[in-house]
């Protein structure tokens, strides 16, 4: 029951809302009740009443219609309307609590959650498991407690016309409530099995759209419908399987619910023709049946939806209990620094308990204004080492220190706020430029916008796009390209204006007049900040006021380009081959 409780926290604020929703139902669920007892009155009263005359006849049914008439129209119009608009006004804002509460967990979850699940996984649970969900309201505590009222105010006019027809009529309900105990049980794993099916096809399908040029390059179309055969077959095969439980739960009971009218048939056939029954109570009797049975069958069926609701909130709520690899240790302060000096003491990390050490022992110390340069082969540790300063990742042993202070000691989000980054594949986002660069300082005007794209060499090739600024850049920047993102991810940046800039391979990938452009704008944004750089090619950083040589997570080599080509070691090896390939 713990996962109930922790669903109803998004229920208790519109506790009030559902509480006038119910009394509202009642009144729609109530009304439709007094029909069998209306058709007892004309039968018994009116029709057989042989001590009326045919007009006092005529007269006490268009009463009666008089009266009906207001109550099915007039009245039943509007409550109905309430009833349908509130409960979907409920549920929609429950689910939009849910969401926001998802997607405010989502952006806390650390890198290495994302790292080890499949991005389509997570938008399953996201979407469609938070949308089931929303029966456990609508149904759950609405359809249900309406239900129930309705079994409970039929009964009760039953037990009125005549108790013992009463007692024939439910006398099949604990066949109901044993079924219910056996099916339900069942269909819940099912229901959760397909879900996760589902999600394996949404997981499938979000890789190969994202991988969809590799596919091409490679001529893997025939290969990889053969691939998603196999994932959409176990989807197959699990629908099918709650599908074929569904069937034979809704033959079982179907079959028990045509028992009752025969039993009430039967028995109140044989009171009428005894003399013991009037047929208006017996008409008005079997009127009240199919409003006993009707309610009872959608509480079967509720608990198919809740049983699929359940199931799905399960798996939402198995998200929202993903624990948080990074927090805000308690008393963190807030950074506030025009200038930032970063230090490393004798760091030890690795991304997993049980895996291997990726630094080994780092100590080295970045004034503020300097800027530093790390080499190496790939593997060796220099995007790990830079990602320590925004935090990404909690060290095993030593200190990252930020104004001589460990990292930990700063909230999170005001560390952050003082580091920019530039990567070798920077994200863009759809939507527009200006869209793109406003990510850096969000209140940012127009004119500061231009002013970061004019300092990273942007502002001239973004007039010349269709839109200018506006130019809609397609989902992660497909529209343009590789030097044009790099310099809107540059000016990013310098709308951000931080104190510590990370540089990692951020010209690796380009061609050399962009990277000549790039350049140009990296020296500029560096000047007077703290600057870190992971490069590959060394004549990038040739620079840097150090360098630092890594090589299986340990600083092999550190000094200036001059002191290091002097000292014929590592990085004089690679400059040199480097050089000779150029």
């Amino acid at each position: 029951m713990s996962h109930w409780k922790s669903y109803f926290r998004f229920v208790k604020p519109y506790t009030k809302w559902i509480i006038v929703t119910l009394l509202i139902g009642i009144l729609k669920f109530g009304i439709p009740s007094l029909l069998p007892l209306v058709l007892k009155y004309v039968v018994d009263d009116v029709v057989l009443n042989h001590g009326l005359s045919t007009g006092q006849q005529v007269q006490h049914l268009l009463i009666v219609l008089g009266i009906t008439l207001f109550l099915f129209v007039i009245v039943r119009g509007p409550v109905e309307y309430m009833r349908q608009y509130f409960a979907q006004y409920i549920t929609a804002r429950i689910l939009y609590d849910l969401r926001n509460k998802l997607y405010e967990h989502l952006q806390r979850l650390s890198l290495r959650y994302y790292q080890n699940t499949k991005v389509g996984e997570i938008i399953s649970r996201f979407i469609n498991d938070a949308e089931q969900t929303k029966n456990i309201v609508e149904v759950g505590m609405m359809n249900v407690w309406l239900d129930l009222f309705t079994l409970i105010f039929v009964l009760g006019f039953m037990f009125y016309l005549d108790p013992v027809l009463t007692l024939v009529s439910i006398a099949i309900m604990p066949l109901y409530a044993l079924s219910v105990k056996v099916l339900y049980k069942r269909l819940k794993k099912l229901t959760k099995d397909r879900s996760a099916a589902l999600a394996g096809i949404q997981a499938y399908l979000h890789e190969r759209i994202q991988g969809i040029s590799v596919i091409r390059s490679f001529a893997l179309e025939n290969y990889d419908r053969k691939q998603f055969g196999g994932t959409n077959g176990a989807f197959l095969e699990k629908g099918l399987a709650q599908s074929r439980w569904n069937a034979w739960t809704f033959a079982i009971i179907n079959t028990l619910t045509d028992i009752a009218p025969l039993l009430v048939i039967g028995y109140g056939g044989y009171q009428v023709i005894q003399g013991h029954l009037t047929l208006g109570t017996f008409v008005a009797f079997f009127g009240y049946l199919d409003r006993l049975y009707a309610p009872l069958k959608r509480l079967i069926n509720s608990s198919t939806v809740l049983t699929q609701a359940s199931a799905s909130w399960e798996r939402v709520n198995e998200l929202l209990k993903e624990p948080y690899d990074m927090v805000d240790e308690p008393g963190s302060g807030m950074l506030k620094a025009d200038s930032c000096s970063v230090a490393f003491k004798q760091v030890w990390f690795k991304y997993h308990e049980d895996g291997e050490w990726v630094l080994k022992d780092i100590s080295l110390n970045v004034n503020p204004g300097e800027t530093i340069a790390f080499v190496g082969m790939s593997g060796g540790g220099k995007s790990s080492l830079v990602g320590l300063i925004p935090r990404f990742y909690d060290i095993q042993e030593g200190s990252v220190q930020v104004n001589g202070r460990d990292v930990r000691e700063y909230t999170m989000q005001s560390l952050r706020s003082h580091v920019g980054m530039v990567l070798q594949d920077n994200f863009l986002f759809s939507g527009s430029v200006k869209d793109n660069i406003l990510l850096g300082n969000p209140g940012a005007g127009e004119e500061e916008v231009m002013a970061a794209a004019k300092a990273a060499n942007a502002h001239e090739f973004i007039l010349k796009l269709p839109q200018g600024y506006d130019t809609e850049v397609g989902e992660r920047g497909v529209k343009l390209s590789g030097g044009q993102k790099q310099r809107i991810a540059i000016a990013r940046v310098f709308l951000k204006d931080p104190p510590i800039l990370i540089l990692d391979e951020a010209t690796s990938a380009l061609d050399l007049e962009s990277e000549h452009l790039i350049q140009q704008s990296l020296r500029d944004l560096s000047t007077n900040r703290t600057t870190l750089v992971v490069a590959h090619r060394l004549s990038t950083i040739t620079h840097a006021d150090r360098i630092y040589v890594l090589k299986d997570g340990e600083v092999v080599e550190s000094g200036s380009h001059e002191a290091l080509m002097a000292e014929n070691g590592v990085y004089a090896g690679l400059y040199s081959i480097q050089k000779l390939q150029a």
